[in-house]
């Protein structure tokens, strides 16, 4: 009979291509992930890895037996959960895999109110770029994720969850601050600007908005590049440059007065932001009860956020 135990060591350890870094998620040492690992080698007398020193990767018996130890371990999963809600409960573990901006301003809103509802749910969050919370939603490594990327994944069903402004932000001792007209998109060519990394949904709304006004990321004068939202806040509220983020980062800021928003005349931005599942796998009590929550009427506050920021 083959063990669960061994099996979730076997998915970490491939996901993680290094038996100490599986340990680490596991809380187990690298000679307990080895020993599982080997005994599950033994039982199914096959070689799960190549090894060569510290590297690992899988061979092809350890990529075929991937995808069947996940389905296996969600069986047993949903095996333990059904047991449980004949008692009335919902119960058992939800994955969320979302980007950055939703893991700290959206998700802690809606996890806190699931969880007084029913408290016998527990959720992991895995915060991730956009496009890498879909391919865990893809893998079946998470059971839904929150991304503003909607990319043709076959099952992959999406629905819009809220509407993120971009916003022009600046110290509230610019010039522009005081500005009480908009400024034109030309204007931003006279300044400094801190951008997010390619391939973040603040980046590309932003290169497809200038391109309406016959701009390009090119034409601003880019003086630093960060991968995070409230890292460029604080790095505009220190005179390093101007910069396009996502309204929920800004929001505090700009409440409290150390951060200004500024109107560019024409230049409305926006990403959608979309909650994600996997159609073609049978969801899970505690995401269906998540789901369900977090478009239910009551939290129409929260799918409002965006738009109310700068009011």
């Amino acid at each position: 009979m083959l063990n669960l135990n061994e099996l979730q060591v076997f998915i970490v350890a491939a996901e993680t291509e290094n038996f100490s870094e599986a340990g680490r998620r596991l809380n187990l040492s690298q000679p307990a992930v080895s020993m599982q690992i080997r005994s599950l080698e033994t039982q199914l007398n096959v070689t799960l890895f190549h090894r060569a020193g510290r590297h690992i990767r899988l061979t092809e018996a350890g990529h075929a037996l991937v995808p069947m130890a996940r389905d296996l371990i969600q069986r047993a999963i949903r095996l333990e959960e059904t047991m449980a809600s004949l008692e009335g409960e919902v119960v058992g573990l939800l994955r969320v895999g979302c980007s950055t901006t939703s893991g700290k301003y959206i998700l802690p809103k809606l996890i806190a109110g699931l969880r007084r509802q029913h408290p016998q749910v527990q959720v992991i969050c895995h915060v991730t770029s956009r496009s890498r919370a879909l391919r865990m939603l893809l893998e079946g490594e998470v059971h839904v994720a929150l991304s503003s990327l909607r990319e043709p994944y076959k099952d992959i069903e999406y629905r819009p969850f809220l509407t993120d402004r971009i916003i022009l932000i600046a110290p509230p001792d610019h010039p522009w601050a005081r500005q009480k007209t908009p400024i034109e998109p030309t204007d931003l060519l006279k300044e400094d600007f801190i951008l997010r990394e390619e391939g973040s949904g603040t980046h590309a709304a932003l290169k497809e908005g200038l391109a309406c006004h016959d701009l390009s990321l090119d034409h601003l004068n880019v003086v630093m590049i960060l991968g995070n939202s409230e890292a460029i806040c604080m790095a505009v509220q220190e005179g390093i440059g101007l910069a396009f983020v996502s309204a929920l980062s800004a929001a505090e800021a700009i409440q409290s007065g150390s951060l200004a928003m500024i109107e560019v005349k024409g230049l409305e931005l926006s990403q959608t932001l979309y909650m994600a599942h996997h159609a073609a796998r049978p969801a899970t009590r505690a995401q269906i009860a998540f789901w369900e929550y977090a478009f239910a009427p009551e939290n129409e506050a929260i799918r409002r956020l965006p738009s109310e920021v700068g009011v």
